[in-house]
């Protein structure tokens, strides 16, 4: 399509050009004439008599206005679109600190298909894994980004006026970082997995980080995290000075970082969940009933906005709920939703799809008026950051609209990011088996455990009694393959998919098999399991070992692969000790296996307790493989 842009399009001529390469169309003086205009007020988009016009009040609304003039004009020789802008901020979270480090390249693949959507906001999760000069232990061998890498994804992104916020932590989650017996290191410790508050030393440290994670922007927002900091003051901070009140010592710690912050001139946010954690006499975060005493109220520094994170109700009238508890906090909180892929290799967009309906309905009827999705990459980033695109349309079609379009979503998705909707939402079905429920709100992995459970001492192998998940992957694994067929931008996206299934339809089950025979002392049915089913798995675990390894040298740097390569090779090598194990108990070379005379117990007997048997979560692989230590 060639276009021809009548009036100032300057700022965003070389976004323009870049994005030409990927939709198709051509800037062109003999090209379809279309008027822009900046104004304040709605997006519109119209074309009539063969004339078109954008008028827009934002960089970014002006990238989301043609997109929509694009994907239009494909199917419509006259229209007019007006949305309303219903958040100042819409965007996601990137995880980079779970293993995996994107790059550069796959940043800007990002930052391509968000300005289409419309979204504005880019943050990036760093724990450790950007340079801080004079701190060589400080991201050491986990694909820390160096200054000119951030400051490339920065240029890219203000081309679309994408606005990129290093998102970092300034007391705990910082486990690989304080895990490195040195001594400058040691120093900054509280416990393994939090600094030591009140120290000198240790806001020395932050202000070195925070001046090196935000040089690199122009935004002078910064995220400086400040959640789950469970063990608080009960390591070193309590032999040096005893017991302390924790809100005490979270407030002092929060004055002395934003004193740092202001130095820089930063607007900092932070993760709320500690103070409504230590205000809740249950210990949690969600609780209704949670109060925070005034005084700590009020120490938090008024430029500090307070991050509501939720990725876990499915009902509007909580989100409302617990917005209006932040009331007592004298401001907005920005909300923060979750992209569920970091539950092994499924997607589940499922609940994906109700809680952030949920969500962000609340949201704009309570006034909230800045949101973001976070990607984790929970214990390892074993899914791909691909399989999120899906719902970050979700999150631009709630920003453009007062009640979600599913339709026109759908075809949002397949312009904007090339996404089949039905194929990325069968996703979900590595996740959502039988019994797990109508879109696995109750959230059961079998992508994970099923995969890296072990076939002679199978920890979940309870929970696949009678549940023909046998069946549903071998289902799922044709379902898969099509989709890969199908949607060739997206092909290493279901052919992991599709080669899980393959592995799962044999694996998910074989422990069971091969315990009943064991137990009626059936020699040819362990043998053909061994001679046949166990090594056929082992050449589907080794093919999708060098799928998933393609497909992570394509979006992420190198480091962090090694730990699904260990996983991988464990894998391959207890599946070929099962083998030798099994031939010499059938050749009379053991008498026993006393692994397999083991009652099979559940996992968790607090769910079934609990009456939800098919509630089967883990997320740590450690836990999954083995009932000992690691």
């Amino acid at each position: 399509m060639r276009i021809y842009f009548q009036g100032n399009i300057e700022e965003m001529k070389a976004g323009l050009d870049i994005l030409s390469d990927y939709y198709g169309f051509v800037i062109a003086d003999d090209g379809i004439p279309v008027k822009v205009e900046k104004s304040s007020g709605n997006i519109e988009v119209a074309l009539k008599n063969g004339k078109g016009f954008i008028r827009y009040a934002r960089k970014i609304h002006f990238f989301r206005a043609f997109g929509l003039f694009l994907e239009k004009c494909k199917s419509s020789a006259e229209f007019e679109i007006s949305e309303t802008p219903y958040f100042t901020m819409n965007g996601a979270m990137f995880d980079c600190s779970r293993n995996a480090v994107m790059t550069v390249n796959t940043i800007q693949k990002m930052l391509r298909m968000m300005a289409m959507m419309g979204l504005d906001t880019m943050l990036l999760y760093t724990e450790d894994t950007y340079t801080v000069e004079g701190q060589p232990y400080f991201g050491y061998m986990r694909g820390r980004y160096s200054y000119e890498e951030l400051k490339a994804c920065d240029d890219y992104a203000d081309l679309f006026g994408i606005e990129i916020i290093p998102c970092i932590q300034t007391l705990a989650h910082l486990s690989t970082f304080l895990r490195w017996n040195d001594v400058n290191v040691k120093k900054l410790q509280d416990t393994p997995n939090i600094l030591l508050a009140g120290s000198e030393m240790t806001y020395e440290f932050l202000e070195k980080c925070i001046e090196a994670a935000s040089a690199p922007f122009r935004s002078k927002r910064i995220h400086i995290g400040m959640d789950e900091a469970h063990g608080l003051g009960l390591g070193k901070y309590l032999s040096i000075n005893g017991y302390c009140d924790r809100f005490k010592i979270l407030s002092a710690h929060l004055k002395r970082v934003v004193e740092i912050t202001e130095k820089y001139k930063l607007q900092p946010m932070i993760w709320d969940d500690m103070y409504f954690k230590l205000g809740s006499a249950k210990g949690e975060y969600y609780d209704l009933e949670s109060v925070i005493p005034k005084e700590v109220i009020d120490e938090i520094p008024k430029e500090v906005q307070l991050v509501y994170w939720d990725y876990y109700h499915h009902d509007e009238e909580f989100y409302r709920n617990f917005i209006k508890k932040h009331q007592v906090f004298g401001k907005t909180p920005i909300f923060a939703g979750g992209i569920h892929i970091w539950h092994g290799m499924g997607s589940d967009y499922g609940r994906t799809f109700v809680d952030t309906n949920a969500a962000l309905s609340a949201c704009k009827k309570e006034g909230v008026k800045e949101v973001f999705a976070t990607i984790w990459n929970d214990n390892g980033s074993e899914n791909n950051v691909f399989s999120a695109v899906l719902g970050l349309q979700l999150f631009a079609e709630h920003g453009y609209s007062k009640d979600l379009d599913l339709e026109k979503l759908k075809k949002r998705a397949k312009f904007c990011a090339g996404v089949d909707f039905d194929a990325f939402m069968d996703l979900k079905y590595l996740n959502e088996v039988p019994g797990a429920g109508k879109d696995n709100l109750k959230t059961t992995n079998p992508s994970k455990f099923l995969l890296w459970q072990d076939v002679l001492v199978g920890l979940f192998d309870k929970y696949v009694e009678g549940n023909h998940i046998s069946e549903h992957y071998a289902r799922m694994e044709t379902v898969f393959e099509e989709h890969r067929r199908n949607n060739p931008q997206y092909d290493l996206v279901f052919y992991v998919a599709s080669l899980l299934c393959s592995v799962l339809k044999i694996k998910s089950n074989i422990g069971n098999r091969i315990k009943a025979a064991y137990d009626l002392g059936n020699i040819e049915e362990l043998n053909q399991i061994a001679e046949n089913e166990l090594l056929d798995l082992l050449i589907k675990i080794k093919k999708l070992h060098e799928v998933h390894m393609r497909q992570w040298f394509e979006t992420y740097k190198p480091f962090g692969w090694e730990v699904l390569d260990i996983r991988y090779g464990g894998l391959i090598m207890r599946v070929e000790t099962a083998i030798k194990r099994i031939k010499d108990y059938t050749s009379g070379r053991e008498s026993r296996l006393m692994e397999l005379e083991e009652e099979r117990l559940y996992f968790n007997t607090a769910e079934v307790q609990r009456g939800e048997v098919s509630k089967k979560y883990c997320n740590v692989y450690s836990r999954i493989a083995t009932a000992n230590i690691l």
